[in-house]
């Protein structure tokens, strides 16, 4: 089983196509895939319909659970709240908010505006976190993202050690802006093994928390 809930296509900054891009990840060996593009609130509407036209097709016709998601990216902290619960409104199934890595200048506000909000998923790349944000991500059950994109990847010990600490739950993904950027399941094992979590919460990381996040989007979406 190979899960992935944040990758981009050329809707946003990657390369390929939405179908091809699911395509390509069920060649792969994935078991669902999240497509989450990169928005601000002028290019909700318009993202939001063409990738769920996407993933409809791709469902009907392929054994793979193609998510139509968001990146919410460089908002101003105090438009994540509204600008998530539009995001649901129109469709998307799969709300991300760009989180503060240290590679890029997201504003201060931002982990903490998104782990606020009951609209969000989970938290991409989410920088040197506090453990009070990952208390309350625990508390919201937002998911925190460990990544195998270069750069935000700087981080990933530092979240993976503070979410330990206060029970918040993690998922890995690649945020693949092109073909090779897909995960394989030895390159996602070994990225999560990397922090030094154990075996036991590996697994949670790799199967058991995937899973509880398709729960939630099922039962919010009624499939």
């Amino acid at each position: 089983m190979l899960y992935d809930f944040h990758t981009h296509t050329f809707l946003g900054d990657g390369e390929l196509s939405p179908i091809e891009l699911i395509r390509r990840a069920l060649v792969k060996g994935y078991t669902a895939i999240g497509i989450a593009e990169h928005v601000g609130v002028g290019s909700l509407h318009r993202v939001i319909t063409e990738l769920k036209d996407d993933c409809t097709l791709a469902e009907a016709h392929w054994d793979i659970l193609a998510i139509p998601g968001v990146e919410l990216t460089h908002l101003p902290p105090q438009a994540i709240a509204e600008t998530a619960y539009k995001s649901k409104k129109l469709g998307a199934k799969l709300v991300i908010v760009h989180g503060e890595t240290t590679v890029e200048p997201v504003e201060k506000g931002t982990n903490l505006a998104a782990l606020q909000s009951p609209y969000v998923d989970i938290l991409a790349h989410p920088g040197l976190l506090t453990p009070e944000e990952a208390a309350l991500a625990a508390k919201n059950s937002i998911f925190l993202e460990l990544t195998s994109r270069q750069g935000h990847s700087l981080a990933n010990n530092h979240v993976a050690q503070v979410a330990q600490q206060t029970g918040a739950m993690l998922l890995i993904n690649s945020d693949a802006h092109a073909a090779t950027d897909l995960l394989t399941p030895s390159a996602a094992q070994a990225i999560v093994s990397a922090t030094g979590l154990n075996e036991q919460q590996c697994h949670q990381v790799l199967i058991e928390n995937p899973q509880l996040l398709i729960q939630k989007i099922k039962k919010s979406y009624c499939y």
